[in-house]
């Protein structure tokens, strides 16, 4: 199937590893321009070179998503690089878990206000490209943690609120051509993840997960950013408020 984002820009925040770069590839191996940020500056250069490699445009910098001038400097500069911005990706996260005064900061300051301040910096990027072409697209990626809990957490309670911002960004975007969902991954495997160092520190924990999840297996990094990329290309233009599930059915909730 053919996405229609060949010649389309998308900017991915968090996008050197993991579910991040792996989006970033996707959009890349479509056909788009693809603008990247993250904290260390080898890593984002060496993602850039990769993304370029694949034929396209491609700009990076490194960028503390909490500091909101930092976030804006990027996103401006992003849209100047690449001639606008069709797609928004908000993928970057303090991945913390914890319920300590700075667990809480940490998670508000890069996964809910990082959302809030990237979406405000591209809004009239993305609002022209809607009413120019018809549709533009901003995706975030939360968490089944959201609605699965066993015990209070930051992280959890930060996607939750993060879904509950895009459905109203969705609303009021509708008019104006400018979509927004969520992406919710469940457990997702990589080495140099998470999990890949639960699987080395604490491998009986490791099988719990495992042995959890219906499909007997995690995620791939590659398997998130097919949902994204497709939430975030003109074949799902009439798609916008929704909170997907890419998570192996580990979630037993039904997903209203």
């Amino acid at each position: 199937m053919d996405l229609q984002l060949k010649g389309k820009t998308a900017i991915v925040t968090g996008a050197t590893r993991g579910i991040g770069r792996a989006i970033a590839d996707l959009f890349a191996d479509e056909g788009a321009n693809v603008a990247i940020c993250a904290r260390k500056a080898d890593e984002v250069g060496a993602a850039v070179a990769a993304l370029q490699a694949k034929g396209v445009k491609a700009f990076g910098q490194v960028v503390d998503i909490a500091d909101a001038d930092s976030l804006k400097g990027f996103i401006e500069a992003s849209a100047m690089e690449l001639g606008g911005i069709d797609v928004l990706v908000s993928n970057a996260s303090a991945l913390v878990q914890g319920v300590q005064p700075s667990d809480w900061k940490a998670m508000f300051d890069i996964d809910l206000m990082g959302a809030v301040n990237s979406f405000t910096a591209a809004r009239p990027f993305l609002e022209k490209a809607g009413a120019e072409k018809g549709d533009a697209a901003f995706l975030i990626t939360a968490s089944v943690s959201a609605a699965e809990t066993q015990n209070a957490s930051s992280y959890g309670a930060m996607k939750a609120a993060l879904i509950h911002y895009a459905h109203g960004l969705a609303r009021e975007g509708a008019p104006k051509h400018v979509r927004c969902n969520v992406i919710s991954p469940g457990t997702v495997y990589f080495d140099d993840g998470v999990w890949g160092r639960v699987k080395q520190g604490m491998p009986g924990f490791f099988d719990q997960m495992i042995a959890r999840n219906p499909m007997g297996r995690m995620a791939t990094p590659e398997e998130v950013a097919a949902a994204t990329v497709f939430l975030a290309s003109p074949r799902s233009s009439f798609t916008t408020g929704i909170n997907m599930l890419v998570d192996g059915a580990i979630a037993a909730r039904v997903n209203y």
